[in-house]
């Protein structure tokens, strides 16, 4: 990794018109249809009465593979999603015209041999406006780019889940093709979807995509705490903590605490926690 070059990076800003497509294509990837009679999936895949499903936000005006500059050196096939977090501040509707600003706010390096993190910003507006209608924050693990310097030496404290038995959990099943789904809203690492890459980043075949995760996990709190009501969903933040591969089962724990609510995920099939330290704000 060049620090330098990559803290002195700009990013062009990338404007999306999000149609009605890509807002049922993004939620069909994340699950959403399992149940295709009920009203509360078909608010997200129908277009009579489409809504847009909140943790889109994590996708649009997506950068493209700007690790993969050979000037700023990053290992790419060794990247991994660390953390991601999403902040609502106005629903998105389908046929406007969105306009993501990136940019990278700091490194961790962890010492060479055990990588670095690499934090980043994006902030969407509607073309023209000046006002912020979602903010994205997400947390790259570089595992093979510590060693090169950072900007600082303490990661941001994370919530932690509550020390009881959950109040609800939700457990909803990956289809077998999810990422295969899922990479056609903007993820085309091949890590997803060649075998041969995916061997070569250290997996026995094929990972979910995390954010894919993230939405099936969103899905879940929205089950769980706001009657599927996209709008009362403010925010939702995690850390990955392993990876989940498309066919397994995602059981999410949720602890209601009033306006916010812990959650975890956990693989069922294999019994480990792939998504932690969960913590949504609600309406």
């Amino acid at each position: 990794m060049n620090l330098e070059k990559l803290l002195a990076r700009e990013f062009p800003q990338i404007e999306h018109t999000l149609s009605a497509r890509d807002a049922m294509l993004y939620a069909l990837g994340i699950g959403v249809g399992a149940r295709p009679e009920a009203p509360a999936d078909l608010q997200f895949c129908y277009e009579d009465g489409l809504r847009v499903f909140p943790s889109i936000v994590n996708v649009l005006a997506h950068p493209g593979a700007w690790v993969k500059d050979p000037a700023i050196e990053i290992d790419w096939v060794k990247l991994l999603h660390g953390e991601q977090s999403f902040t609502v501040h106005r629903p998105l509707q389908a046929g406007c015209t969105y306009v993501g600003s990136y940019r990278i706010d700091n490194v961790l390096d962890k010492g060479p041999g055990k990588g670095a993190l690499l934090y980043m910003t994006k902030e969407l507006r509607e073309q023209g406006q000046s006002e912020v209608v979602a903010s994205v924050s997400s947390t790259y693990f570089l595992r093979g780019d510590g060693g090169g310097g950072g900007t600082i030496t303490q990661a941001p404290a994370l919530a932690a889940v509550p020390d009881r038995a959950p109040d609800v959990t939700v457990s909803l099943p990956i289809l077998p093709q999810a990422a295969l789904i899922y990479r056609l809203s903007g993820d085309y690492n091949p890590i997803h979807a060649d075998p041969a890459v995916a061997r070569k980043a250290g997996f026995e075949r094929p990972i979910l995509q995390g954010l894919c995760s993230l939405g099936v996990a969103t899905r879940a709190v929205l089950q769980a705490c706001c009657n599927d009501d996209p709008v009362a969903l403010k925010s939702l933040s995690l850390r990955f903590t392993a990876p989940v591969y498309p066919g397994e089962t995602l059981v999410t724990e949720v602890w209601r605490d009033g306006a916010q609510a812990h959650f975890r995920a956990r693989v069922a099939e294999r019994d480990v926690v792939a998504l932690n330290n969960g913590l949504v704000t609600l309406a």
